[in-house]
């Protein structure tokens, strides 16, 4: 059972440019989480650092992401299962309870984060208490989730990350941008004095545990028939170009935030490392308009990936029984409710909610090898995946680019203490 068991299932999908269109919509609901708050802090911080230096960060890891989410969707289509439930029928309890379970924590920390970012645009906004935001913003995306069929929630994000796309070019048109040199910060990889931090954040932030459960999930909302080869080689193809546009929106919007900070803060000498702090000070270098238009972006931001952080935590949760996500199934609610609640009851036990922060990169770190390497057993099992088993040469790039994710967040991890 897939999570839209109730739709009736498409034997024979056209082919087509419009047919295409189809397809599009699971990719979109990944790339939230590779331009979530967290990405934004470091990617302001990297462009006033060192102006467009580092864009060629945002290239590698965009292709290192597209590889590895396009091989999770593939368990998804190949399989009927996203990444939760194929980890509970094919791996011993003993191990997939323990993984599962990680994976949930992964996804509380997820939540705590995405729904701080909202709660700092509000204050950005209206001034509202970064508390009182939290739980705005928590109530919103429950709601949001709740009262929404999957179809509906994926049109929503796909309208917010058109948003916040559009907010970056409008912005980039206020500033005196030099594209000679961010077209060579693209592609020509520099590594500035006292830069690594900046380039371990970056990378670190791009592949998420909850995202590579969410992409197995949700990418099977065009159901198709498992039974056909047919239909599930053109799955698969479809899926590519999905995970590919996806992927360079999110390449093209996070390029977009460091070369706004190039073109500001960079060329004022100004250090930006806080989120509020970026948009107080776009006001008096670009205008009003600006620093509002950063901070609806930022919030539009920061409800999509906690929506997005919410259907992986139900996705995880309904793999513990086997089950996939569904909007209306009481183990999927209870899984959004499982992530978001303790993420809010940290924001308002711990003093600091910043130092919350911290401490949920810390357990993303330390999670994040256990459901990348879990991953690419699935992928590469016969048992799991029949004749669309990974490659030895896809297993051993995989497992490679796991061990790079794994080194660069151990080192940043290390790096905070």
């Amino acid at each position: 059972m897939n999570l839209l068991d109730k739709l009736k299932i498409n034997h024979r999908p056209r082919s087509g440019a419009l047919d295409l269109l189809k397809y599009i919509g699971p990719g979109l609901l990944v790339t939230v989480g590779f331009i979530d708050p967290g990405n934004w802090a470091t990617n302001l911080a990297a462009g006033s650092e060192f102006g467009y230096a580092l864009l060629w960060v945002v290239t590698f890891s965009s292709v290192m992401l597209i590889i590895i989410q396009h091989n999770v969707a593939h368990l998804g289509i190949v399989t009927g299962l996203c990444l939760s439930e194929a980890t509970n029928k094919y791996m011993p309890h003993m191990l997939s309870r323990p993984i599962l379970g990680s994976a949930m924590l992964a996804s509380i920390s997820t939540s705590l984060a995405e729904i701080l970012g909202g709660a700092i645009a509000l204050r950005m906004l209206f001034g509202v208490p970064i508390k009182a935001g939290a739980v705005i913003v928590t109530i919103t995306c429950l709601a949001m989730l709740f009262s929404n069929t999957y179809n509906k929630t994926e049109r929503w994000i796909i309208t917010f990350v058109s948003i916040i796309g559009l907010s970056f070019l409008y912005e980039l048109a206020l500033v005196d941008v030099d594209w000679g040199k961010a077209a060579a910060g693209w592609v020509k990889p520099t590594f500035p004095e006292n830069s690594m931090l900046i380039i371990m954040s970056v990378l670190g932030a791009v592949v998420m545990p909850h995202n590579l459960f969410l992409h197995s999930e949700v990418i099977q909302s065009r159901e198709w028939n498992l039974e056909n080869e047919s239909v599930i080689k053109r799955q698969l193809k479809y899926e590519f170009y999905d995970t590919l546009l996806s992927m360079v929106i999110g390449w093209a919007i996070n390029s977009a935030m460091i070369i706004l900070a190039a073109s500001t803060f960079f060329k004022q000498n100004i250090a930006v490392d806080e989120l509020e702090q970026a948009g107080q000070l776009l006001v008096p270098l670009v205008g009003n308009n600006a620093g509002v238009i950063f901070a609806a972006a930022l919030l539009l931001a920061g409800i999509s990936s906690t929506i997005t952080s919410g259907i992986a935590g139900a996705s995880i949760f309904a793999g513990f029984y086997g089950e996939a996500y569904h909007p209306t199934d009481p183990h999927s609610k209870l899984g959004v409710l499982l992530s978001f609640v303790p993420a809010l009851a940290v924001i308002f036990l711990i003093g600091d909610p910043f130092r919350g922060l911290i401490l949920s990169q810390m357990l993303l770190s330390v999670q994040l090898p256990i459901t990348v390497f879990t991953q690419v057993y699935l992928t590469s099992s016969k048992k799991v995946m029949g004749v669309y088993a990974n490659s030895r040469s896809t297993t051993i790039l995989l497992l490679l680019l796991g061990t790079m994710v794994t080194a660069l967040n151990i080192a940043l991890l290390t790096s905070l203490f």
